[in-house]
């Protein structure tokens, strides 16, 4: 019980470096995400606009 414990510490502690790593990289790169904006992540330049 005692080695599920510290084996359960450990990855709530992983997860909180990693949600603080995308925090930051949030913060860093100065991307601000605005409801309605679309997102353009894979997205060809000369695709064809639908709308």
């Amino acid at each position: 019980m005692k080695r599920a414990a510290t084996w359960l510490f450990y990855a709530i502690g992983a997860l909180a470096v990693a949600y603080l790593a995308l925090y930051a990289y949030v913060a860093f790169t100065g991307r601000t995400f605005e409801p309605g904006d679309p997102i353009h992540i894979f997205r060809k330049p000369d695709a064809p606009n639908y709308s």
